[in-house]
């Protein structure tokens, strides 16, 4: 299989969104999904690849928000054989995702259709909790950006990482950490890196976006970033604030390849996580 990630054209734009296909000890199997907004582009992509829904026997979720994993339960629907592994704390949104629909919708009011389209059940047979092995590649939790994440390393050194490893809209450069609520955790997530350090992965595939050949150094600015914005929000500084200088950085940086990280994840979001997560750290204190 090939490492280029499958584009599903969020919204229309390139380089938001991207899933992978992956060779396993029982097939061909997918990295994510998308949302379900995305289905038609995802079967696209597929056949492109010489390939129908059918023809996959599993999906490796790397957690269950909705722009990696929304779209499950249509595809299972659509292919019941499909196998989904997930982590255990996130399979039983997945059976039943009323609670996190309900908070998505508080979340994205009106756009919540438009931005991800259905979200429906999975079946329980359907799903296989991921333990250290899943289908020949090692998986291991990978907590911060949610505490359900995981991660799996593939034979030829790919890891494949959903957000665990930040968000790089290839080919920049720029690394940065996608922070939403609820469950931010930045010293779990520390935690995630050095793991990943230690797991010494020759490449990263990134859902947001495409396959980062440069581990060590990414790894290294995407945690040094993540102090630099958790510091400044426990030094309270505003929303406001937060936001302007994460645009001026990325506009500075990226220049006019800003938009898909906008996208991807919009800076209101990360202050919200981080500040959640400062207001935990305090209330315990």
């Amino acid at each position: 299989m090939t490492l280029e990630p499958l584009d599903l054209l969020h919204q229309g734009c390139e380089r938001v969104i991207g899933v992978y296909l992956l060779e396993t000890d029982d097939g061909p199997a997918l990295f994510d999904c998308g949302p379900a907004s995305c289905r038609e582009v995802l079967l696209r992509r597929l056949e492109e690849r010489g390939l129908a829904l059918t023809d996959l026997g599993h999906l490796l979720l790397s957690h269950i928000h909705l722009d990696h994993a929304g779209a499950t339960g249509v595809l299972v629907r659509e292919h019941p054989g499909l196998q989904v592994h997930v982590s255990e704390v996130g399979a039983p949104h997945l059976v039943d995702p009323s609670r996190l629909e309900r908070s998505a919708r508080r979340l994205y009011g009106e756009r919540f259709d438009s931005l991800w389209g259905e979200l429906a059940p999975v079946p329980e047979g359907n799903i296989r909790l991921a333990g250290p092995s899943v289908l020949g590649l090692d998986c291991f939790p990978a907590p911060g950006h949610a505490s359900h994440h995981v991660v799996y390393l593939h034979g030829d050194s790919t890891a494949y990482c959903g957000d665990a490893a930040g968000v790089r809209i290839q080919p920049s450069a720029y690394v940065i950490p996608p922070t939403p609520p609820p469950d931010i955790d930045v010293e779990g997530w520390q935690r995630t890196l050095d793991e990943l350090d230690r797991r010494g992965a020759a490449r990263l595939a990134l859902t947001h976006f495409g396959t980062v050949e440069d581990p060590e150094p990414h790894l290294r600015e995407l945690r040094e970033r993540l102090r630099a914005w958790s510091a400044e929000v426990e030094a309270d500084v505003s929303e406001s604030e937060f936001v302007a200088r994460r645009e001026e950085e990325l506009r500075r940086l990226v220049g006019d390849n800003a938009s898909p990280y906008e996208q991807a994840i919009p800076f209101g979001q990360s202050y919200a996580g981080l500040k959640r997560w400062c207001d935990k750290r305090r209330d315990v204190a």
